[in-house]
């Protein structure tokens, strides 16, 4: 039996530069949680909002979440085999770098796998992201769904709002009868476009939400063994000692 290292002092030296008594609560709560769950995951998010992560921190109240420093993560995981808190989780640490978190439970990987398939999120885009959708404003009348619905069943964009459309999102509007009004399409954003922050207020403004929040389970560590999750939903695979590379986080 290898020996037990749980009671090992582990220095946070290379990881605290500031805020040293949050770095080792956080480090501690870990430790404490390992203790108590059987399963450790490591996920990815994308488009990070904290409204919907607070979304699944109550669906898994009997369970802990923390997505927070991922260094600090990493050292109480145990980033080396000498490190490492239990059996092996130094080969899940390797996957604790960007933006991900850690779910420590004790349901089984099923549940967690259905849970995290099926939740998706939809949200406005930011500044930085990548446009899914393509986007014009026709000519003529501005309505508030800029021409996603029809006439009929829309309302003309607020007048107050023609000079912010005019001289903040640069959209060469005029105000006629009361009316904002342009006089040919404006093309606001096509797909696959790295969107600013004008292009990313005006698909805010019309309502298109075409931004999701997903979470992707990424690998998951029980009883002395981590198991990686490919593209595939269904397909899970467990690391050799061969696949652990360096971690350089």
């Amino acid at each position: 039996m290898p020996k037990s290292k749980r009671s090992k002092l582990i220095t946070l030296t290379k990881t605290q530069k500031k805020g040293k008594e949050g770095k080792e609560l956080l480090f501690n709560q870990i430790r404490e949680s390992l203790e108590i769950y059987k399963y450790v995951w490591v996920f990815d998010v994308a488009n990070m909002r904290n409204t919907f992560l607070k979304d699944v921190r109550r669906d898994w109240t009997g369970s802990r979440l923390l997505f927070a420093r991922t260094k600090v993560m990493a050292k109480a995981l145990g980033i080396t085999r000498e490190e490492e808190y239990r059996e092996n989780l130094s080969k899940l640490s390797k996957y604790v770098k960007g933006a991900v978190g850690l779910l420590l439970t004790n349901e089984p990987p099923e549940t967690v796998e259905s849970y995290f398939s099926e939740f998706k999120k939809s949200d406005y885009p930011r500044a930085g992201q990548i446009a899914t959708v393509s986007f014009t404003l026709p000519s003529g009348v501005i309505y508030s769904r800029g021409g996603q619905i029809p006439e009929e069943d829309d309302i003309p964009l607020p007048h107050s709002l023609e000079s912010t459309m005019r001289t903040q999102l640069g959209v060469p509007t005029t105000l006629k009868n009361g009316k904002v009004y342009i006089d040919n399409e404006f093309k606001v954003c096509g797909k696959g476009d790295i969107l600013d922050a004008k292009q990313s207020r005006l698909l805010k403004l019309f309502g298109i939400a075409c931004a999701e929040f997903t979470i992707r389970l990424v690998a998951y560590w029980t009883d002395g063994k981590v198991h990686e999750l490919d593209s595939s939903p269904d397909s899970v695979g467990e690391l050799s000692e061969g696949d652990m590379d360096d971690d350089e986080e």
